[in-house]
């Protein structure tokens, strides 16, 4: 089996868990830390009656709470990705989902307020609701639009270094060089390139998100489609649905596994291990020609 150097997107995966926790840890870090010395700055400044710890709770509740806030971001913009084709689509979905950002900012930010405040012997005021929220609504949509925008551009880097796919469709000018409803290749951009690969190249296919996963010689090249979508795009003698998420290549089978549980595990020639549930197991033992 040819083993391919890894790639800079290989390399890169075991340092993600710590990159990504590790940029937005230290991004609202910076953030709380620049934020409570201007704040007190402008307290100095106006001679305001507060004591140098309170601008310090203040800007450090707004990021610990913030940064609680981005693992549900991120799947929320994974359920609702903001692309050039679906933007207008998915603001209203992401108008609401800064609303919802900005009640749960503001309600952990004050909750922990009043903690540091008890903890002192003081209480924390934070004033008319209505109205400061409306305030806080305005500094919080601004945050929420430049955390997207880091989501969607670090996917859409991602996306670059993996390689992305997509179908070959109908050229602007005469008919198109292949059949568009069943692709004979499919073209990959990578770090600025374009090729093509043969569709049955494709080893198996993983149900991602908003995207499809290409196995192809120990790479995955994204393709936004559903799985359903594709499945009707490739051969379907050659390619078989094993699980509501995967599909494969039956000439790229090694074996099949049969568990206690009446699902199965699919071997694929590549190491990897692929589950196969009752639904569609009964057709790919047909398909691979094994009986019972």
């Amino acid at each position: 089996m040819d083993q391919s150097p890894p790639t800079r997107y290989q390399r890169y995966q075991s340092w993600r868990r710590i990159v990504e926790p590790g940029f937005w840890i230290a991004q609202c870090l910076v953030s709380a830390v620049a934020n409570s010395i201007t704040v007190n700055m402008d307290v100095r400044r106006a001679h305001l009656a507060f004591t140098t710890w309170q601008p310090v709770v203040w800007e450090a509740s707004s990021a610990i709470t913030a940064l609680a806030l981005v693992p549900a971001l991120v799947w929320f913009t994974r359920r609702y990705p903001l692309h050039l084709d679906t933007w207008r689509r998915m603001l209203p979905m992401h108008l609401l989902g800064s609303m919802a950002w900005s009640i749960l900012h503001v309600a952990g930010m004050v909750a922990i307020r009043k903690l540091a405040y008890a903890s002192q012997g003081d209480h924390y005021d934070f004033g008319v609701w209505w109205w400061e929220f409306g305030y806080e609504y305005l500094k919080d949509v601004r945050s929420y639009a430049a955390a997207v925008l880091i989501i969607e551009g670090y996917r859409f880097l991602l996306r670059r270094l993996q390689g992305e796919a997509s179908l070959l469709g109908s050229p602007d000018e005469g008919q198109p060089v292949e059949p568009v409803d069943r692709p004979e290749r499919f073209l990959i951009r990578k770090l600025g390139r374009e090729f093509l690969i043969p569709a049955n190249d494709i080893e198996w296919l993983q149900a991602s998100g908003n995207y499809v996963n290409l196995r192809v010689r120990g790479h995955d090249y994204p393709l936004r489609s559903t799985l359903g979508g594709i499945e009707a795009k490739l051969d379907p003698t050659r390619f078989v649905r094993v699980h509501r998420s995967y599909m494969v290549n039956l000439d790229c089978i090694a074996s099949i596994e049969p568990l206690d549980t009446g699902d199965a595990r699919v071997h694929m020639q590549d190491g990897a291990k692929l589950p196969c549930s009752r639904t569609y197991r009964g057709e790919l033992r047909q398909r691979v020609g094994v009986e019972g």
